[in-house]
């Protein structure tokens, strides 16, 4: 259990620098869903994934062995620090994206004790609050401020309170990037941009392309962890709005689309039937799937160009000896 686990949602509160709540009301989630699952191609956003039973499951998911991401890219921040700590430099103000459990964050807050703030943005508010509060016991020097929200989306920068803030660095590892298409990643990138002002720097893990059996190896893991995890999705949907999936007629595979340079993440119906949610129903043939993530993967090269050309300079790319994961530095232009 984690050390901010017996919190209480005031307790939690008032460890924190700041507190901003932008998460998207229920009927945002039910048109997204009616909406997807009315397409010819039936899709699910992947920012739903992260309720608080989502979000426990891909932190399980970051410690299996078949999944490469999570110790490689640890791995090259550790082996990289003193570099990474440089081009941060002092008083910066460093802001994680979809910052879940934070575990990697913990190597950068060991190394950067003068951090004007720390700020973790995430959709998932319980298990946001719970993790920004463990961090703020476990690192008082530093003040540490939680944004709920889709980061994809505007949302306001907490300013620093304690002291003032050299540079705004945003960090963004675990190659979530990935989710996106390469057009859409550059359009978040642009935006992302605006909200870390020019000068400011963005920290940011980058899966490589590799032996396609590596790939499906790691999200089809033997353990299921990785089924569970999207199967969850529909869970979440029927407990939020009171749907009637039927998870053991629904199973998962994700598959690398060469063409694409993508995982594809999909829940495959095992039989004709008929989802019921709110006064909409669903019809569902034999082996039809809900697409619900893609997991796009970069050449070095290819998203240093991408990062230009949504308005940054490469300084810096770091990779592991086997290639298999990449993290990048770049500011903002």
């Amino acid at each position: 259990m984690r050390s901010g686990a017996g919190y209480g949602t005031g307790a939690m509160t008032s460890l924190l620098s700041s507190f901003t709540d932008l998460n998207p009301p229920k009927d945002d989630f039910l048109g997204a869903v009616e909406q997807g699952l009315s397409r010819k191609q039936k899709i699910l956003p992947c920012e739903f994934f992260y309720d608080e039973r989502g979000s426990q499951l891909f932190d399980q998911i970051c410690m299996l062995d078949e999944y490469y991401p999570m110790r490689t890219e640890r791995g090259i921040l550790e082996a990289r620090l003193g570099e990474i700590v440089e081009l941060i430099g002092r008083n910066a103000h460093l802001v994680e994206l979809g910052s879940g459990a934070s575990i990697k964050t913990r190597i950068l807050m060991k190394a950067l004790p003068d951090l004007a703030q720390y700020t973790a943005v995430d959709i998932s508010r319980k298990f946001l609050l719970d993790s920004a509060a463990t961090l703020a016991a476990d690192y008082p020097h530093i003040a540490v401020a939680a944004v709920c929200a889709d980061y994809t989306k505007n949302f306001p920068l907490p300013i620093p309170k304690r002291k003032r803030a050299s540079r705004n660095v945003a960090f963004f590892p675990g190659s979530t990037i990935g989710n996106l298409s390469p057009a859409k990643a550059r359009s978040f990138l642009k935006k992302l941009s605006k909200t870390i002002e020019r000068g400011g720097g963005l920290l940011i893990g980058v899966d490589l392309r590799k032996a396609p059996s590596i790939l499906r190896a790691a999200y089809n893991d033997s353990a299921g962890t990785t089924a569970a995890f999207n199967l969850n999705l529909l869970e979440r949907i029927n407990r939020e709005l009171s749907a009637n999936f039927d998870l053991n007629f629904f199973k998962h595979n994700a598959v690398y689309v060469e063409k694409m340079r993508r995982i594809e993440m999909r829940l495959i119906s095992t039989r004709p039937q008929t989802v019921v949610i709110g006064d909409k129903s669903f019809d569902f043939a034999v082996n039809e799937y809900i697409h619900t993530e893609n997991s796009y993967k970069y050449s070095i090269s290819d998203f240093r160009r991408l990062c230009q050309n949504a308005g940054y300079e490469p300084i810096a790319s770091w990779t592991d000896i086997n290639s298999l994961f990449s993290v990048h530095y770049f500011t903002a232009q």
